[in-house]
């Protein structure tokens, strides 16, 4: 379980950074950045974790605890033409950087008096102090925040798309590339959603020039 170790071990204000979405066929990359105030550490919502460990319905009502808290945060969504402009990578980088930046402009702090906790190995060249954590969702509660803001986003997005286009599955399959989204995929073609740098959708275009 995520814990506060982190958060404490720093005297500048702490964000946590995570995203969700990048392996995905279809839909945005979304980013999320998230303060935990320190005068309510001890009454975080029971049971925040790593949005992959929890279940959709917990996911949710903590979701709605921590966006109702005495926390701030920021969420980002980069589309599939950015995604497709810029590679997966740089795009996701792209939205840590103007995630980070969105909540410290709402912190009213300058970068200087902030660090960031970034889950991954990967630093995205933030303003401010940042340390990259392996498995940060399952060791930093603000990481964790993030990771939930941001699949949570997400996942309603996938939903919302879903109602548009219903017979790629995405309010099942988020975007992911099942065997379900494969074959709709072969019977309806690409979709103005699909992110036509990846492998597969690419391929699927060539075959179809």
């Amino acid at each position: 379980m995520p814990d506060l170790a982190l958060e404490r071990q720093s005297s500048k204000m702490v964000i946590g950074i995570d995203e969700a979405g990048r392996g995905p066929w279809a839909g945005p990359v979304t980013v999320a950045a998230f303060w935990i105030n320190p005068e309510y550490y001890d009454a975080l919502p029971d049971g925040l974790d790593d949005s992959k460990k929890l279940s959709a319905s917990k996911r949710a009502r903590i979701f709605d605890a921590l966006c109702d808290g005495p926390h701030q945060y920021a969420i980002i969504t980069v589309s599939v033409s950015q995604i497709d402009q810029l590679g997966i990578l740089q795009a996701t980088l792209l939205g840590m950087r103007q995630s980070a930046q969105s909540l410290i402009t709402a912190l009213d702090q300058p970068p200087v008096a902030v660090k960031a906790l970034v889950d991954g190995n990967i630093a995205p060249g933030l303003d401010c102090e940042e340390e990259c954590v392996i498995k940060g969702d399952s060791r930093s509660c603000s990481i964790a925040a993030a990771s939930i803001l941001a699949k949570e986003t997400r996942d309603q997005l996938m939903d919302q798309l879903a109602q548009q286009f219903p017979d790629y599955g995405w309010e099942r399959n988020k975007g992911y590339g099942t065997a379900q989204h494969q074959a709709a995929l072969q019977e309806l073609g690409v979709s103005a959603h699909h992110r036509r740098s990846f492998a597969p959708i690419k391929t699927l275009l060539s075959a179809a020039e």
